[in-house]
């Protein structure tokens, strides 16, 4: 039983056939109405506003009001009163049965994570940091390089909302652990918000030193103790740490964002951090389709990858790029990529000076959008490259521990491991899924398709799909009190099948055999595809279509059975259809001739209808 906003205790275990939530994001609030039509849950419609956490109205529940009364004037139908949002639903029909909130408004979590050894207690730290949907700020370790007086520069500086403190083994070392302590201490940080609090700290480090930490910390800060992270050096246990850190983020953060106190009233249900809820239906969607999924939101200042392998899918993964994004960050993406790596995907010549400018123009006017279609092209460029230093930047958190299983949930986001093996295995992968106005807002679907595969590269045989209106982060709420709900709004209202790639590894060279694909589609045509090395093909394959295909590659590609072996399986079609990527993965690469590069470019775009075909033949001019 939970109290809502009107006094009235509320039982979740009732009856659901209509929910509210909303996602308090940064810049916008997103509000998406589902009812339950016909025994099965569906969007109804959504509304948005722009997010009202910061001056004049300091109160997030005005942006929230602004985006149901859009839901409200298109359905016709009351959801609001003076207290609130009406739930559960009154006799008159007016309200909801339940409603639910995510929330990243005010930067949302950001934290320090602060440890022993920095591949180790501190890693770990970070791995459970960023589980529970935090933007690790800084890792601040013994051995990290730099003098005390610098880090508690650092510590006094960043000003963040909480910090986790982990190190030593339970019965190992406490001189280090009590060292940390003494740093944080004598920077005597003071949170980002509520002035006079004091700054949440969570102890999840050698138990005996306990009474050590709780000396030197215990007056100055908001002090917490849970079960050590790493209680042995091969094993990891992430789950108390994460609960505290929801916990804390609950208490200290949301309350003291401005309208926060209002807008926990309005809900039974905890409000989570967006990044955490969107890893929830990720591993949710996994475990739902059985299969292994990699998904990214590209915005405009961070990009998050995630990621759930594993034979139970169990090892859910996540990194938060804070510096590559589309609008804010835009000139981070040209400085860690490089103005080379940009221009490789742009199939037309372009001043480098021109380029340069064109991206700063979008950093210092973050919520313009491309105009012509000169600009989207570069626009897209940018974001194969924002994608690509995300998903480098994932892998290289995405490791395994010593060979030993770890205890692990939602929030113990990673397995470590000393010899560095990635989980991500690439040929294995079911599913990418991406979102962010760059993938899900981009004119042609193939658009994201082709996005998607240049910055991931996915191998073997992979479902395609983006979040058509990011929707995922209500859908994790939601799916923490109505499974079901969630799950059935996620396949049929929120993804996008595009399709399926089918893409053969191997090493070759440009026009020798790599793969044939042959198969009859729905409408009884025959397929039978050479697709050679260097290649991309599309076979139209519609969505809500399956059609099985016998894929047989030539003797040094793989698709998934082994070098040279065939397959025969049934694939999902999508609205762009499968596409055949025989570009070889080992490594993929463009020809470094401008002119010869521009050439593939053009070919591929060609191959795949990216761009107005009357645009190729002034692209080639160019």
């Amino acid at each position: 039983m939970s109290e809502n906003s009107h006094g009235a205790k509320y039982n979740l275990d009732r009856e659901i056939n209509s929910i509210l939530a909303t996602d308090c994001g940064s810049t916008t609030t997103k509000a998406i109405l589902i009812e339950k039509v016909d025994g099965e849950y569906r969007l109804i419609v959504r509304g948005e506003a722009p997010t009202t956490v910061e001056k004049p109205f300091e109160d997030v529940t005005a942006g929230a009001r602004n985006a149901i009364r859009e839901i409200e004037e298109l359905t016709g139908k009351r959801f609001l009163d003076d207290k609130g949002v009406i739930n559960p639903r009154r006799p008159d029909g007016s309200g909801v049965d339940i409603y639910l909130s995510t929330s990243s408004a005010g930067g949302g979590l950001q934290m320090m994570v602060a440890g022993v050894v920095k591949i180790m207690s501190a890693e770990s730290a970070q791995r459970a940091a960023l589980g529970a949907g935090a933007i690790v700020m800084d890792v601040i370790s013994i051995d990290d390089g730099r003098l005390p007086y610098q880090r508690i520069q650092r510590i006094r500086h960043l000003r963040p909302d909480m910090i986790l403190l982990s190190g030593g083994i339970d019965g190992g070392t406490m001189s280090h652990v009590a060292q940390i302590a003494e740093l944080i201490s004598a920077a005597e940080p003071k949170p980002r918000l509520g002035i006079g609090f004091k700054l949440p700290i969570i102890y999840a480090g050698n138990k005996d030193a306990r009474g050590y930490v709780s000396k030197i910390l215990g007056e100055k800060t908001d002090l917490r103790m849970v079960d050590n992270i790493r209680p042995v050096l091969e094993r990891e246990v992430l789950g108390p740490a994460r609960e505290e850190i929801h916990n804390l983020f609950m208490e200290h953060v949301m309350a003291q964002a401005p309208g926060y106190d209002k807008l926990m009233k309005w809900t039974p249900v905890p409000i989570m951090p967006t990044p955490g809820a969107v890893g929830l239906g990720m591993q949710n969607a996994a475990k739902e389709h059985k299969m292994s999924v990699i998904g990214v939101d590209i915005g405009g200042a961070t990009t998050d990858v995630f990621s759930v392998f594993g034979e139970e899918y169990e090892l859910f993964n996540r990194t938060v790029s804070a510096n590559l994004g589309m609008s804010y960050s835009i000139c981070n993406v040209l400085l860690e990529s490089g103005v080379a790596n940009i221009m490789r995907w742009v199939p037309f010549s372009i001043d480098e000076a021109d380029l340069r400018n064109r991206i700063r123009n979008k950093m210092i006017r973050p919520t313009t959008i491309p105009q012509t279609l000169d600009e989207l092209v570069i626009e897209q460029a940018i974001s194969r490259e924002a994608l690509r230093l995300a998903f480098i930047h994932h892998k290289s958190l995405a490791v395994g521990l010593r060979g030993i299983q770890q205890i692990r949930d939602i929030g113990a986001a990673f397995e470590q491991s000393m010899t560095g093996q990635s989980h991500i295995d690439l040929m294995k992968l079911g599913m990418l899924i991406g979102s962010g106005g760059v993938l899900s807002h981009a004119p042609r679907r193939v658009q994201s398709a082709l996005m998607m595969l240049d910055a991931f590269q996915p191998e073997g045989l992979t479902q395609l799909a983006v979040d058509s209106i990011f929707m995922m982060p209500q859908l994790g709420v939601l799916s923490t009190v109505h499974p079901q709900a969630s799950a059935q709004v996620f396949d049929r209202d929120c993804l996008i099948r595009l399709g399926t790639a089918i893409a053969p590894v191997g090493p070759g060279r440009e026009g020798e055999h790599s793969v044939i694909v042959r198969g009859t589609l729905p409408d009884g045509r025959e397929v039978n595809e050479e697709v050679k090395y260097g290649q991309m093909r599309l076979i139209p394959l519609g969505e809500g279509q399956t059609a099985e295909f016998h894929i047989q590659p030539a003797r040094s590609f793989d698709v998934g059975a082994g070098k040279g072996k065939a397959i025969t399986q049934k694939l999902l079609g999508g609205v762009v259809g499968v596409i055949v990527d025989a570009r070889g993965r080992q490594p993929f690469g463009l020809p470094v001739d401008k002119a010869t590069r521009i050439k593939k470019l053009l070919e591929w775009i060609e191959s795949l209808d990216v761009y107005p075909r009357e645009v190729l033949a002034r692209y080639s001019a160019k």
